[in-house]
């Protein structure tokens, strides 16, 4: 297996939405909206096994101060592999010098964010207006 990472524009609707379908993410009933909320992100990374699709993160940001994360997934067939690892590694390439970087994680993704750098900023609490159940 020879994984490999890359910032991506050109990558078809039906490979992002059976990543999601996948990890029973909601946002993949709405499979238009979410195709183009990705390729118009700041900054979309894909993992790539091959040429199946296996994982990808997205952000959005104002270019110079904030960037939020809002997408981080890996095909279930592929985590605990690092390849999350790698994606937010090519994240903080880009941002890593930006004032705020910040992203909600949920109760199974709180401890990969903590090893890769994140910690809960201060007293803030995740506020949502959410349709979905999850993600």
């Amino acid at each position: 297996m020879k994984i490999r990472i890359s910032e991506a524009r050109d990558i078809k609707k039906e490979e992002i939405i059976r990543l999601y379908k996948a990890n029973n993410w909601s946002s993949a009933e709405k499979p238009n909206e979410l195709y183009k909320a990705l390729i118009n992100s700041h900054a979309l990374i894909t993992a790539w096994n091959d040429k199946e699709l296996i994982g990808l993160g997205n952000a959005i940001s104002d270019g110079y101060l904030v960037v939020y994360y809002p997408h981080l997934l890996i095909h279930p067939n592929y985590q605990g592999k690092g390849i999350g690892k790698m994606i937010m590694d090519k994240m903080q390439e880009k941002y890593k010098n930006f004032h705020m970087q910040m992203l909600t994680a949920d109760e199974k993704s709180i401890d990969f964010y903590r090893k890769v750098g994140f910690e809960k900023a201060g007293h803030t609490q995740s506020m949502w207006i959410h349709e979905g159940n999850e993600h």
